[in-house]
């Protein structure tokens, strides 16, 4: 414990910038995973509320509905879904299929870029730092005249090290982190598809709303058909 508080002090241009490091990685993390947190949906509460919106006030209820959602399916998948309902099913898919390419995957891709520069910077930085610590521990090694003055740069060898071990103490974390993101996202875009699929089955099967009856002929339509019919058996 002694020798690394002493790389902390003694090296401290090595450590400011790889505890700097440690803390942009936990900063990065830590806001992915509420970004996570906020894009997902409880689709077993949110269906049957949103279906039954969408049975009392039509598509345009319901796309309000789904604009107050903070969740993406809601917001943004099923948003663009109900915009062009009034086209038919083959224009809901493809609108649906476009933001999920376009918007929804590229959000959550966000942030894990940076995520894994870091775990791959950090160990090679790691590296690079206990290098140079060797290369000046050397240096003094082979200035020492007595046995006794090279002995005493084994301590420094040591703490050389500490270098490597802290580069692999942020890389190791970010990497699984990084794996974990990459399997939600994965995950996330299958539920995402069968989202969309039950979207369109809901609409599909929406009955009227209540009080905006099929159309019917036109009064005035309906009596020239009439006066047609009369002449035609005069």
């Amino acid at each position: 414990m002694r020798a690394f508080v002493d790389f902390l002090t003694k090296e401290w241009y090595f450590s400011g910038p790889m505890i700097l490091i440690l803390l942009a990685a936990t900063v990065l993390v830590i806001w992915r995973a509420l970004l996570n947190r906020n894009a997902n949906t409880n689709m077993n509460d949110f269906l049957p509320a949103f279906q039954e919106r969408l049975e009392k006030e039509g598509a345009d209820g319901a796309l309000r509905f789904c604009k107050e959602q903070t969740g993406m399916i809601p917001r943004k998948l099923y948003v663009a879904g109900l915009d062009t309902s009034k086209q038919g099913l083959a224009a809901m898919r493809r609108a649906m299929a476009n933001v999920i390419e376009l918007e929804i995957l590229p959000d959550l891709n966000f942030l894990l870029a940076p995520i894994l520069a870091i775990a791959k910077v950090a160990t090679m930085l790691g590296l690079l730092l206990t290098v140079i610590s060797m290369i000046n521990t050397f240096n003094k090694i082979g200035e020492a005249t007595s046995s006794q003055g090279v002995t005493a740069q084994a301590g420094a060898i040591g703490l050389a090290l500490f270098g490597t071990m802290m580069g692999l103490i942020i890389a190791i974390p970010l990497v699984f982190a990084h794996v974990l993101f990459k399997d939600w996202m994965q995950k996330f875009e299958i539920k995402m598809k069968s989202a969309a699929q039950k979207l369109l089955i809901v609409v599909q099967s929406a009955k009227p709303v209540t009080g905006q009856p099929a159309a019917a002929p036109k009064p005035a339509a309906a009596q020239a058909t009439i006066t047609a019919k009369a002449r035609a058996e005069g």
